[in-house]
């Protein structure tokens, strides 16, 4: 049976283990140029890992945009390790964070081919799709309970 964990980690201390995902994902699969994946902002941000039995295979990160905005990005998991849940798993705890962060609302752009997953927690889509590092995606929001 496959046992997945989450964490909320520090990007000094797990670099390794989120670039591992991220490379395989975003430039070996998909294609995004190392410049655009890491920006220089990961240090900055809050991160999360999925371990699939002790394995690192997801990742992603929770960027505040101010005091009252996360924005939610680089959500990758492995290929082997998706469709059991994790990709899901990990959105719901980076809102679980936003929320105990006290934010009114969460920001993503979301690949066009998953904005059907984020529908399902509550994402409202805005406006006309857009390209980022050549991948079609939308902007999708989501107002927390906690906001006014």
């Amino acid at each position: 049976m496959d046992r997945i964990i989450l964490k909320v980690v520090s990007y000094t201390d797990k670099a390794a283990d989120i670039q591992l995902v991220r490379v395989r994902v975003f430039q070996v699969e998909q294609g995004v140029n190392p410049a655009l994946e890491f920006d220089g902002r990961d240090e900055t941000a809050e991160h999360l890992l999925a371990y699939l039995d002790d394995r690192p295979v997801g990742t992603a990160r929770i960027r505040y945009l101010d005091s009252q905005t996360a924005k939610v990005e680089r959500l990758a998991v492995l290929p082997d390790a998706r469709r059991k849940g994790i990709g899901k798993q990990l959105m719901e705890k980076a809102l679980e964070v936003a929320a105990q962060n006290e934010m009114e609302e969460v920001v993503i752009h979301a690949q066009d081919y998953v904005k059907n997953l984020y529908q399902t927690l509550g994402f409202v889509q805005e406006g006309d799709g857009f390209e980022e590092a050549g991948i079609p995606h939308i902007k999708m929001r989501k107002r927390m309970a906690n906001s006014r």
